[in-house]
């Protein structure tokens, strides 16, 4: 694993991780979103062959993440599961009992569709719209969408950032972000089975593209 970048917002000691994810050094907490288990599954039962590695691979960069940042908690930040109930939601409470010390808070997402004793069983902590902790709002849809409360800073996800890195001549290259703005964050997604939606950064935005897992500053 690539070693994280090291940013600081609100007073608090983030790591931003070429893996999607970001670990909050105060709270001990791995901080994700959008990670759309289930998408692949959700595909092949309408008939489109999506390889099942892909999910798989999602769940190992997740266990590879536990395993370095050794967090207390998880908190993501919506579209947990994709759709319906199907396999990939039991391997992933497989893995989940292997990791019972491990609190995980959901923010619950758009596609979080999954009937509420599911998350009970696998001792998911469900939110509704919001989670707040310390001097962060944790939230899925665009805090530019709510109402927001003054004194907080909200992080978010849905939209699935990226930005345009251009080369040489006409070249150029689509890949994830984190977009840190002046009252909010939007995370990348996390699931390598998504699209992306270009961002375009206000000025006193800071900008970090995710690129031959390596974090870029962008500005």
């Amino acid at each position: 694993m690539k070693p994280p970048f090291s940013f600081s917002i609100a007073k608090q000691q983030l790591w931003l991780s070429p893996m999607k994810a970001v670990f909050w050094e105060e709270s001990k907490s791995l901080i994700l979103s959008d990670l759309h288990f289930g998408k692949t599954g959700h595909f092949r039962k309408a008939g489109i062959a999506v390889p099942q590695h892909i999910y798989r691979n999602d769940l190992q960069r997740l266990f590879e993440l536990v395993q370095y940042f050794q967090p207390k908690k998880l908190i993501i930040v919506g579209d947990f599961f994709h759709s319906e109930m199907n396999k990939e939601a039991d391997l992933f409470a497989k893995w989940r009992n292997d990791l019972p010390h491990l609190a995980i808070e959901l923010i619950r997402g758009n596609h979080d569709i999954l009937n509420d004793e599911w998350y009970s069983q696998n001792d998911i902590g469900l939110h509704e719209s919001t989670y707040q902790e310390g001097p962060f709002c944790f939230i899925h849809e665009s805090p530019q969408d709510v109402e927001t409360e003054e004194g907080l800073y909200y992080l978010s996800g849905h939209i699935h950032p990226g930005v345009r890195i251009h080369g040489a001549g006409r070249q150029s290259l689509r890949v994830p972000c984190f977009y840190f703005d002046q009252q909010f964050a939007i995370l990348p997604a996390f699931s390598e089975f998504t699209g992306m939606a270009i961002i375009e950064p206000s000025r006193a935005a800071r900008v970090f593209a995710i690129a031959n897992q390596e974090i870029l500053t962008l500005q």
